[in-house]
């Protein structure tokens, strides 16, 4: 949600400065205008041309800009910004900010901000551990800074300890967050995603062409918004980043309907958007099938319909939705899974519009309700996340 927002970016003498660079690209690609204030020391490691370029401002960095009288105003940036980050922020950056030693731009900058104000350490790790470091972070946060909390790595003593810059992407998620929807916070929402694998033999399975994509951009949606995540995945190549996501891995159908089960007695709402095989084989060898004669029979039995089960056992406070992935007869099979599982909403994809689906990165979708059906243009997965994500907060 930085789309319009105004960010000061502080940057200070640290060898993650050329890290900036990237921050800035990310803010600007989420919408945000950037103002960079450098120290001196900051300018050692990076250009202010090189800066100005990403941001298409001119960098400030002295208090006078010319001989001439014309001075840089603290004031007025402090009443222009969203936000304020600071990145890298050295030690000797968090001393003066604590102490109020305003002997350069971007330090009466900070003093003068009212806007939030976001801080990621930078320095050697046993900088970091040392007790004059640490107090200074607790006397920022206890005045309402919000620290970004550095990497892990190893201290000369060989203990592990934290003082590495924290990555750009998650820099700038954390100010996003920060600004981001908060209507789902305090709900628990169940998620499935991906494929399940029903195993033939040791060596063989059936399963789909899901990459878990849609239901992964689902739990950073919800994840974003407040809501504390329960994300049952298949077996698919994905990680998650919020911290809010607590990620059960499961390979079966079977073993996916006892994940969700489990943790949907507990939920506010579930999304189930994982591409669940409908039939498992009724025997699995133990050990791997040998090629013999011209053709093999497998007996397929049906798997849990976990939808219907859910569905079934739904409260009258708790809401879910479900996904129709269909190839012909779309709004008529879509309703017929609305009523018979009993859920608030049905997503509705088609195969016959190209590049989405599996394993791309977009979709297209429908939503259907008993209020009715709303179309959606074909958007990347995290904006079709937070389209859903949009109709599931107004059930609340």
């Amino acid at each position: 949600m930085l789309k319009g927002k105004k960010i000061v970016l502080g940057i200070t003498g640290s060898i993650a400065a050329y890290k900036s660079c990237l921050i800035i690209r990310e803010l600007v690609k989420r919408g945000a205008e950037v103002q960079v204030v450098i120290t001196p020391a900051g300018k050692e490691f990076i250009t202010p041309i090189t800066l100005s370029a990403l941001t298409q401002k001119p960098v400030v960095s002295e208090f006078f800009s010319q001989r001439d009288g014309t001075w840089h105003s603290h004031v007025k940036l402090g009443l222009w910004a969203d936000a304020m980050l600071i990145a890298p922020c050295t030690a000797s950056t968090l001393g003066k900010m604590v102490s109020g030693v305003a002997d350069n731009m971007l330090v009466t900058t900070y003093l003068s901000m009212k806007a939030p104000v976001f801080i990621a350490p930078a320095m050697d790790l046993d900088m970091y551990a040392h007790p004059s470091t640490q107090q200074n972070l607790e006397r920022l946060k206890s005045i309402g800074n919000h620290i970004i909390e550095p990497q892990s790595g190893f201290l000369a003593s060989g203990l592990e300890g934290k003082g590495r810059m924290e990555e750009p992407a998650k820099i700038v998620a954390a100010v996003d967050d920060f600004f981001e929807t908060k209507d789902l916070l305090g709900k628990r929402v169940l998620i499935t995603a991906g494929p399940t694998y029903e195993k033939i033999d040791p060596v063989r399975f059936i399963g789909n062409y899901s990459s878990g994509k849609m239901g992964f951009a689902l739990a950073e949606e919800c994840a974003r918004r407040g809501a504390k995540v329960t994300l049952v995945a298949g077996p698919v190549a994905l990680a998650v980043a919020h911290p809010g996501i607590n990620r059960i891995d499961v390979e079966s159908a079977i073993q996916m309907r006892d994940a969700a089960l489990d943790a949907y007695k507990e939920s506010d709402a579930a999304i189930l958007c994982a591409a669940v095989a409908d039939f498992r084989p009724e025997q699995v060898a133990e050990q791997k099938i040998k090629r013999v004669g011209e053709s093999m029979d497998v007996h397929l039995v049906p798997n849990p319909d976990i939808a219907a089960t859910l569905g079934q056992m739904k409260r009258q406070n708790q809401r879910l939705v479900g996904f129709a992935l269909e190839t012909n007869d779309e709004q008529q099979n879509a309703e017929k899974k609305l009523a018979r599982k009993n859920l608030d909403f049905i997503v509705l994809n088609s195969l016959r519009n190209e590049g989405t689906c599996f394993r791309s990165d977009e979709n297209q979708i429908a939503i259907i309700s008993a209020h009715g059906r709303k179309d959606y243009e074909k958007k990347g997965k995290q904006q079709v996340a937070a389209d859903i994500v949009d109709e599931l907060a107004t059930l609340f």
